[in-house]
């Protein structure tokens, strides 16, 4: 097994100056892109969480059926 050797130390603003590089490479989303997608996430968010609730709501009318015999 071979060992690598530690890294060079770099400073705190070389760190700092590459995050701001990368990010200026971002393609950042338009105002309506985010609109559209926020949109889309809460209606999926809404379908998924009625589609939970009714199910959990089957299941425990199921299981207290099946236990408690009401």
């Amino acid at each position: 097994m071979t060992y690598q050797g530690v890294p060079p130390k770099r400073s705190r603003f070389s760190f700092i100056g590459e995050t701001i590089a990368e990010l200026k490479k971002v393609v950042w989303l338009t105002r309506r892109e985010a609109t559209y997608l926020t949109f889309i996430v809460l209606v999926i968010t809404v379908v998924v969480s009625l589609v939970l609730g009714a199910t959990d709501l089957g299941f425990s009318d199921l299981i207290n059926k099946f236990f408690l015999g009401k």
